[in-house]
Order: structure tokens, then sequence, then C-alpha cells
């Protein structure tokens, strides 16, 4: 049975008393209510220490971490400093670092490999655009962005990493991926890891969903065979339509 995830990525968003009601309110319901789902917050840096150290039933994750240990990098925090603090789970390519900040597959894959060297959990995300999608190009897009920044953990290693697919057309657009399209890209993906890999990994990998999941449309995608839950954007902001999602997983 693959782990079941509904991950929050708050992105530059909170203050740091809205953050601690929402870490409060998240927290709070789930030990109440014991869903079959892991529940993390991506939370901004600055709200990292505190929220790793007032929760109890959920996660804390990092957004974002610089591969080297130390050095001359204004403005730049470590995954070593995370790690230090307690942070356990990272995300990685998300398509606001890669478009935003220019992040290339390589610079990626120096992400990827210092997070594994710690150990930390890596939240891979890949995902097309509209125009790859409309000239067929989707899949093709997601499974070169998975061979230059990931496959090449060994097997042991990428026991350790969770995959988000999140079609870049679809983030903080309202638009969603049918269930249909996104389940077709999450098979798609497993296939991918089953290549490089073998069957039993790609069948224990977790593969969730992003792009504009909410309420309204959670449990359609998370009852489709490949989707292992989601990494909520603008819905994990608000405690009610969070709680709403994870319920999916009563």
């Amino acid at each position: 049975m693959r782990k079941k995830i509904v991950a929050g990525n708050w992105k530059m968003n909170l203050t740091s008393e809205e953050a601690l009601k929402l870490n409060t309110a998240i927290d709070t319901f789930v030990a109440k209510n014991e869903p079959k789902c892991e529940v993390i917050h991506f939370s901004p840096y600055i709200y990292l220490n505190e929220g790793i150290n007032s929760v109890e039933s959920i996660a804390i994750g990092a957004q974002n971490g610089y591969p080297e240990k130390n050095g001359a990098f204004t403005g730049e925090i470590s995954m070593y400093q995370l790690k230090e603090i307690g942070v356990r789970n990272i995300l990685i390519g998300h398509s606001e670092r890669r478009q935003i900040f220019k992040e290339t597959d390589a610079f990626l894959k120096s992400k990827v490999d210092a997070a594994t060297n710690l150990d930390l959990t890596i939240f891979f995300c890949c995902g097309e655009t509209i125009s790859q999608r409309e000239n067929g190009k989707h899949v093709a897009t997601v499974i070169t962005q998975l061979e230059n920044s990931i496959f090449h953990l060994s097997e042991e290693q990428f026991k350790n990493v969770v995959i988000a697919y999140e079609p870049i057309w679809a983030i903080g657009t309202g638009k969603t991926a049918s269930p249909a399209q996104a389940n077709e890209m999450h098979q798609a993906i497993r296939a991918a890891i089953q290549k490089n890999y073998n069957a039993e990994i790609a069948k224990k990998t977790s593969i969730i969903y992003g792009g504009s999941c909410k309420p309204t449309n959670a449990s359609e995608l998370f009852h489709q065979s490949d989707i292992d839950g989601g990494l909520i954007g603008g819905a994990s902001l608000k405690s009610e339509d969070f709680m709403s999602i994870i319920s999916t997983y009563k």
C-alpha cells in the first residue's frame, strides 16, 4: 500500500501569527480525526523552526534549500542548516523555482544529491506547459525532467522520493487537469520509474498531484488509481478548505 500524502505549499504567504494559527488548527484536526494520510506543511523559512516545535501530528517541510553546506551565498539557506532545525521534507523542482529563478535540471540534480546525502525526503516536482501538452510533448517533457535530475539515484536512495506532478498550466490558474488527464500522467511517471528501477519501486513510490486542487475536486482526483494525494497551493492557506481535502482520506 503506497503512502497517501496531503501537503500544503504555502509559498510566500501568511504572517507569523497566521502561520502559527494554521499549523495549530491543522495539527489539532489531524490528531483528532486520524486521516489515513500523512499531512505536511511546506512553509516559508522563517516559520519552520516555530512550526516544527509546535506540532505533533503533522510534518513541517521546506520549500527550498541551497545544496552547498556553507559559503559565500548571500541570502541562501543550506539544506544542512534546515536539517539542523529538524526539517525532514523538502520541495525540489517546483515550476516557480524553474521559471522565476531559472533553476536548471543540472542545478536541481545538485539539490537532489545534497538532500539525499542528508537523508531528507525529497518531493520532486515536475510538469509541462500548456504548449507542450497541446503539442503532445507532455509525457516526454516530464520524463526528461525526471531523467535529468533524479533518476540517477540508486534504488535505495529513491525510496526517499515522492514525485509531485504539477501541470504548469494548472498552477494558480484555476484550471485543473481532469482526473483522467492527471491519472494518465501519473501512470506514465510510474512506468518510467519501473523502467529506470523496477516494478516494486514503481509500485511503492507515492506520486501526488498539484495544480488547482481544491475541496470540490480533491475526492475525484485522489480516487484515481495512480494518484496518491496532493500538493495543495491556495486551498492549503484556508484551514477549512485544507481540512476538507485531508478528509478525503478519512
